[in-house]
């Protein structure tokens, strides 16, 4: 071989050498790199197909209780009324001075009766209504029974369809059960609180002559506003009326009352279709003796009401209880004694007129009772049908 061909040779293979490395090193650049930039412009893969997540519930789904708070407070509140009263007090120099208050109420009757407390209007010398949907109304006071904080006012609706709730049966009610409270406390119109049922059958003394007879005990928070408003149950229906708080502290401790709607539809009904509350009516007077008192008239019982006298014709009278027959001094009270010692009425004990008053409070005109009294040193039981009190 020559030295000419030699290095032709020589020269051709470096070409093929160089030619095979850059083919080489064009596939190394451009080969995978351009598979990678292809995998770096693909759209992403959204979150939800990279992890496992269960379908998000709808923001407008309600529990099962949250359903009921919404669905009786939109039944309801049209009915719950903001009662808003005036009156004229007199100060230190018997200058006038206007008084304003404010409670609630609501609708039992499509022609426009309200229910509501009777502190809520008591001395009230014009009274105006607000119902739910803000309309407003003058009111006319009906009637009230003060011992059992019940009031009755009217509206004239002018044609308007009004929303009235429905009465329950207080007497069915439960520890336990959920309730439901709509009033106006502080104001704030239309404002529900829930809480249960706390205890039953308490009696409630809110003043020396009221009380809440059978009074339903309830968590709900009543605040000042809510008196006169309706405590209801989860069928809709009202089972009593706010009344009165527990407030040691001057707020709410989380124990209020109200007064069972049994009672009310009682004095509600009187005063529509009498105008008057129909109140059983014994027809004593009468002194609580205990201690010393007993001991001094030597009775024979150390708790009870002496008879002092009674009303000419009334029902305990007609019964042949006796009343006192001559005069003693008592401390700096001047008594009669020698009557009759009542110590029960119908099997419950009774120590003073409070006591009196509760059992007469559940009894209507014309029904019978029975006395258990002491006459001496002998103990009886005495039959009385009762009459009907004129006025509360």
């Amino acid at each position: 071989m020559t030295r000419g061909n030699g290095l032709s040779s020589l020269r051709l293979l470096l070409i093929a050498l160089i030619l095979v490395l850059g083919a080489f090193w064009v596939g190394s650049r451009y080969g995978p790199r351009q598979a990678q930039d292809v995998e770096a412009r693909r759209a992403p893969e959204p979150a939800s197909s990279l992890l496992t997540t269960s379908t998000p519930a709808s923001p407008h789904a309600l529990t099962d209780e949250e359903s009921i708070n919404v669905r009786i407070y939109k039944a309801a509140s049209p009915a719950v009324a903001n009662i808003l009263t005036k009156a004229t007090e007199y100060d230190f120099f018997m200058d006038p001075v206007p008084v304003e208050g404010a409670g609630s109420g609501f609708v039992i009757d499509p022609h426009g009766y309200i229910l509501t407390n009777y502190h809520v209007v008591a001395g009230a010398q014009s009274i105006e209504v607000i119902l739910g949907d803000k309309t407003r109304f003058p009111a006319k006071f009906i009637g009230a029974d003060q011992r059992n904080d019940v009031a009755l006012v009217k509206i004239d609706p002018k044609g308007k369809q009004l929303a009235a709730l429905t009465l329950g049966d207080s007497s069915q009610l439960q520890v336990g059960q959920k309730v439901l409270a709509i009033g106006d406390p502080f104001g704030f119109q239309s404002t529900l609180t829930t809480g249960v049922v706390s205890a039953l059958g308490r009696t409630v003394q809110t003043s020396e002559t009221t009380f809440i007879d059978e009074a339903i005990q309830t968590d709900a928070s009543i605040n000042r506003g809510n008196s006169g408003g309706p405590l209801i149950d989860t069928h809709g229906e009202v089972i009593g009326i706010n009344s009165a708080i527990y407030t040691p502290s001057g707020t709410t401790a989380g124990i209020g009352f109200a007064i069972p709607i049994n009672t009310a539809k009682l004095i509600a009904n009187d005063l529509m279709t009498e105008g008057k509350v129909r109140r059983a009516y014994l027809g004593v007077q009468t002194i609580p003796v205990a201690g010393w008192l007993a001991e001094a008239l030597d009775l024979p019982v150390q708790e009870g009401l002496l008879v002092e006298a009674m009303p000419k014709g009334s029902p305990a009278a007609a019964a042949g209880i006796r009343g006192g027959d001559r005069a003693a001094q008592a401390g700096m009270r001047r008594i009669m004694i020698g009557g009759d010692v009542i110590v029960g009425i119908d099997g419950q004990k009774v120590s003073n007129q409070f006591d009196v008053n509760v059992i007469l409070n559940r009894k209507r005109p014309g029904d019978s009772v029975t006395l258990t009294i002491y006459r001496g040193g002998k103990k009886l039981d005495v039959p009385v049908k009762l009459g009907e009190r004129d006025g509360n």
